[in-house]
């Protein structure tokens, strides 16, 4: 996510700071009663671990995930997290990166790569993240997307000049060709599995942009709502997720027709949304110090499912699908705040 938007969000929290403090606190009051009286199964979302990051500073950007770990860009501290999820550890830290913002992982290469708002994409060796190499990106590196069918990984990168999505092969380090130039500054994208199709943010122009990788071609809906941000993608249904911030809304497109079909309130300042295939339900968290649930009922028709407190400035979370039986989890980054140090809480999604 690029300085605009981190200044904005600066700008919100100051002023709404000591409302929503109280707000957190009547929240977390409610939640102490609300967890007691009812059953976890009930709740979409139920806290069930947390792994403290001792020492980081500062806010948090992507996550990623590969090999039975979770790589967090720790964009205050100039570093990335390396997370054994089974064994629910810190087990390495990535150091002297600048601004890092989106990681991938290819399993194929067994590689790392992260994306730094400076204008690099730096490559790790994904056993000894041992640095490989670095590809240039003029005006920036942000948002990251890995393609396991092509084996090459989509870069968001450029300003409001150079905007683009373009490709680095995995296989090779190598930068390619392809490169699909918008025009604007992208933010959140999403690849089609089945498709051809990227969706891609444009928060500036209030534009969603549709890029077919075979014709190449390039086509642009339009929107009413401020500050698109995150996307997520449901493939299967046709929809698009899109949280925006002004105002503070989850917005659903068909994405056979590009229109709006519907716009329900959400929670401020999002970094993040994600959709989960299995239950048929959208998990949103903000700044603000929630994570909103959204059920659902069918392709144009949802609802807020609840909202679960968590922490002021935890924006930024990661949901890679089911792992298993009883694997259904969720992940937020909560950064530091006075004496409370940084850590990522481990939420499973319950039926």
């Amino acid at each position: 996510m690029k300085k605009a938007l981190g200044v904005c969000l600066g700008l919100t929290l100051v002023v709404t700071c000591a409302t929503l403090v109280g707000a957190q606190q009547s929240a977390r009051k409610r939640s102490t009663v609300q967890n007691r009286a009812t059953p976890k199964r009930e709740q979409p979302l139920v806290l069930t671990e947390a792994i403290p990051l001792p020492g980081v500073k500062g806010r948090f950007d992507h996550f990623a995930s590969g090999g039975g770990r979770l790589f967090l860009a720790q964009l205050g501290n100039k570093s990335v997290a390396v997370i054994s999820t089974g064994g629910r550890t810190l087990d390495h830290t990535i150091t002297g990166i600048p601004d890092p913002q989106g990681v991938a992982f290819s399993p194929e290469a067994n590689e790392l790569f992260v994306a730094s708002g400076e204008g690099k994409v730096y490559i790790y060796n994904g056993k000894s993240f041992d640095l490989v190499t670095t590809i240039d990106f003029e005006g920036g590196a942000d948002n990251l997307r890995y393609d396991s069918a092509t084996k090459r990984v989509y870069v968001a990168c450029g300003d409001e000049k150079t905007g683009a999505i373009a490709t680095i092969d995995a296989m090779t380090n190598k930068r390619l060709d392809e490169e699909y130039k918008l025009g604007a500054e992208p933010e959140s994208f999403q690849l089609e599995k089945t498709g051809p199709n990227i969706y891609v943010n444009l928060p500036d122009p209030k534009q969603i942009a549709v890029i077919n990788r075979t014709t190449k071609a390039i086509t642009r809906w339009s929107l009413t709502l401020k500050g698109n941000f995150p996307m997520a993608l449901d493939e299967a249904d046709h929809r698009l997720f899109v949280g925006t911030h002004e105002p503070a809304r989850l917005a659903v497109f068909d994405t056979n027709s590009g229109k709006m079909v519907a716009a329900l309130p959400s929670v401020q300042m999002t970094d993040d949304v994600y959709y989960d295939a299995s239950l048929k339900r959208i998990y949103m968290p903000g700044g603000e110090g929630f994570i909103y649930v959204f059920q659902m009922n069918d392709p144009d028709h949802y609802q807020l499912l609840a909202k679960i407190p968590t922490a002021l400035g935890a924006q930024t979370a990661g949901y890679f699908g089911v792992a298993g039986k009883g694997f259904n989890r969720f992940y937020l980054a909560v950064p530091a705040r006075g004496n409370t140090p940084a850590e990522v809480r481990i939420y499973t999604a319950q039926e």
